[in-house]
């Protein structure tokens, strides 16, 4: 069953649109110093070529707005081009006034309502910056977090909901608020001059029930594009699953424009692991796809030896290693599915299903591994040079299937 995505404006950052008429684009966020260039456009690189195609990065002090440019040029000068949103909280309107660069070279805005001011300051800090993005034509992300949510909003609306006849739980309330919040904002945006066609939205939460309702009902109030994410998923397996549970979900309803999976990495581990993590979630639905996928068993009592699993990792290591090269000289390679089974009850059938596939022979059965092309018996394989032979096999599909002339 196809996904039939929400209705939305089509918004632009940088050279990438997003919307219901484009694909859903995958987000990622540095965990640097941004005042540490070199520190900074290292990683910015590094989740570049990880597959992210929108890069947030913490603007929190005078000095890191004064940094941007640098960092723009650098990245330009390694032929990086990604779009760079600028995360403000509290003084962001004072850091775009002290740098007008910084206002120029960032491609988006994240503006948090919850913790632009309080009172009369609130309305003139928020108004400045949405005058400083028009005034640079750029587009701004509404980003609403439970843990930072307007508590003047909040408490008006729980002072209403404690006079109804039936209130709702406070639970209910303040997933009503977080959406009330993002709503009034990005009104508020529309109200001082910004088209609607400049703003994204964002109502982040930490359970995975909270975001599937605080989503629904936000995509039900407006056409603004939402960009979907656990404000803080976890570590490891936790983390990956709570954001697929979430994430997955809302995509499956038609919900959801960017996505980023907000893991909290082991110390000294690759920020990366979230962009790989958030591809494989819009690949995995068959939203997107990003490099060939490799369908393998899980082994059993008839696949005594480990020779599929050797043979599963290294080729999907060698489809990822080769597909920067490939993306380019290859158009739909990544569509590409190869299967590696481990005996014979399932293996010859997945094979047949996939573009490439292998069944290697499991516990008793004949020492031979026939290969399938396209549902096609190819070939059969033998022997001790099993994993070389096929590597050669899948390369030269690659080069005859998708070589555009």
């Amino acid at each position: 069953m196809d996904i039939i995505r929400r209705k939305t404006h089509s918004v632009k950052i940088g050279k990438i649109y997003l919307g219901s008429n484009y694909p859903i684009v995958v987000q990622s966020m540095t965990n640097t110093d941004t005042e540490d260039v070199e520190k900074t456009v290292n990683q910015i690189a590094q989740l570049y070529k990880a597959g992210s195609e929108i890069i947030r990065l913490t603007v929190n002090t005078s000095i890191a707005g004064s940094k941007i440019k640098e960092i723009k040029d650098r990245l330009t000068d390694m032929g990086i081009q990604v779009p760079l949103v600028g995360d403000f909280h509290f003084n962001g309107h004072k850091i775009l006034a002290e740098n007008p660069d910084c206002a120029k070279y960032l491609d988006k805005y994240r503006i948090n309502p919850g913790n632009v001011g309080s009172g009369s300051k609130k309305d003139q800090q928020f108004a400045y910056m949405i005058k400083t993005a028009i005034d640079n034509d750029k587009p701004i992300r509404i980003g609403v977090n439970w843990g930072s949510l307007d508590q003047k909003l909040l408490a008006d609306m729980m002072n209403l909901n404690g006079k109804l006849t039936q209130p709702l739980s406070a639970e209910i309330v303040m997933r009503n608020a977080l959406v009330e919040s993002a709503l009034q904002s990005a009104n508020q945006a529309i109200e001082i001059g910004l088209p609607a066609d400049k703003i994204i939205i964002s109502c982040k939460v930490s359970q995975v029930q909270d975001l599937i309702s605080v989503y629904k009902d936000l995509a039900a109030k407006c056409s603004f594009p939402l960009h979907l994410g656990l404000t803080e998923a976890g570590m490891g397996t936790k983390g990956i699953v709570a954001s697929t549970a979430g994430i997955g979900n809302l995509l499956q309803m038609g919900i959801g424009d960017t996505i980023r999976v907000s893991l909290t990495p082991k110390v000294g581990e690759s920020r990366t692991n979230e962009v790989i993590v958030a591809q494989e979630i819009l690949q995995t639905m068959g939203l997107r796809s990003f490099t060939p996928t490799v369908t393998a068993c899980p082994g059993c009592g008839r696949t005594s030896s480990d020779y599929f699993q050797k043979l599963a990792e290294q080729i999907q290591v060698y489809l990822q290693e080769q597909m920067p090269v490939w993306q380019k000289t290859y158009p739909g390679v990544e569509t590409m599915k190869v299967a590696v089974m481990g005996c014979v009850v399932n293996g010859p059938g997945e094979s047949k299903l996939a573009n490439i596939g292998i069944s290697l022979p499991g516990k008793d059965e004949s020492p031979v591994a026939p290969v399938f092309i396209d549902g096609s018996k190819y070939v059969t394989l033998k022997g001790d040079n099993i994993i070389k032979e096929f590597q050669n096999i899948v390369e030269n599909y690659v080069k005859s299937k998708y070589l555009t002339t």
